[in-house]
């Protein structure tokens, strides 16, 4: 599978001057519609000049603005795709070893750590290692078992661990809770929950700094999340995997604990003592 136009955002952005930077930003934070939009509103909303939308097109690899509009739909039309529209792809007869799936998850996992740079997994964890912060974590129908398993890990390295399960009252609770030093972990892939827009929404809007793990056509809450790690879930199945967050999210804990190495230490052990 060819690289989306996020992970060609993702593997660029550093390289880009400030206007092109911009436009970056207002199509992932509204991803992918302005996109969508003529070079001039697409410009107007970004905040740049329209040769400028050209030279962060041509950037990403595109020849013109409908080759890159072209794209954009296609992804489109993916983020749309419900299990019983997509098509499994047969097992070849006789066929032994790794199955088709296999292959695509493993490929889904080393896809997903070559578009995450190391500078944003080690601004993930400073943001997870801040002594005084709370971090929340909540997931949709398929992700929030991810969720629930970094909640567990976390809640034994540090303190302040909070994982939103039950229904969206519940979670709106906790909103009184947040504030401008805490953090939340979101899990949303295609086809994205508005229960999870709206808890970022809000959340955003008292100051909690939100680390979306997604999938690579971008779930609506990327334009309130601070850090966004878009992983590949497609895969020959009419099920997508999660497999490739799941390895994000136990390495952001492996991460986590070593730069928390002595506090970690420290509550394990008496956590044991507790026992």
């Amino acid at each position: 599978m060819a690289a989306s136009i996020a992970e060609l955002i993702a593997d660029r952005i550093d390289a880009m001057p400030t206007g092109e930077r911009r436009a970056a930003q207002a199509l992932v934070a509204n991803y992918p519609m302005i996109g969508l939009k003529t070079v001039a509103d697409f410009s107007a909303q970004a905040g740049v000049s329209s040769p400028t939308i050209l030279r962060f097109v041509a950037r990403l690899g595109f020849q013109n603005y409908p080759e890159f509009q072209s794209a954009l739909t296609d992804e489109l039309a993916a983020q749309l795709q419900s299990p019983a529209s997509r098509t499994t792809a047969p097992e070849p007869v006789g066929h032994r070893g790794a199955t088709p799936v296999v292959e695509a998850t493993l490929e889904n996992i080393r896809e997903t750590f070559r578009h995450v740079s190391r500078r944003q997994v080690d601004e993930m964890v400073a943001l997870l290692a801040e002594r005084r912060s709370k971090v929340f974590l909540v997931g949709g129908r398929f992700t929030d078992p991810i969720a629930r398993y970094m909640a567990a890990h976390l809640t034994i390295i540090r303190p302040n661990v909070f994982h939103l399960a039950g229904q969206e009252s519940n979670w709106r609770d906790r909103l009184i809770d947040m504030g401008r030093r805490d953090v939340m972990l979101i899990f949303d892939i295609r086809r994205y929950q508005d229960s999870l827009v709206r808890l970022a929404e809000k959340a955003h809007q008292r100051g909690a700094q939100i680390i979306l793990f997604t999938d690579q056509w971008l779930s609506p809450i990327a334009r309130f999340s601070r850090h966004v790690v878009a992983g590949r879930t497609a895969v020959p199945s009419a099920w997508d995997s999660s497999a490739a967050l799941f390895v994000f999210a136990e390495t952001l804990i492996g991460e986590l604990t070593r730069a928390l190495e002595q506090d970690s230490a420290r509550r394990i052990r008496e956590m044991e003592d507790l026992r």
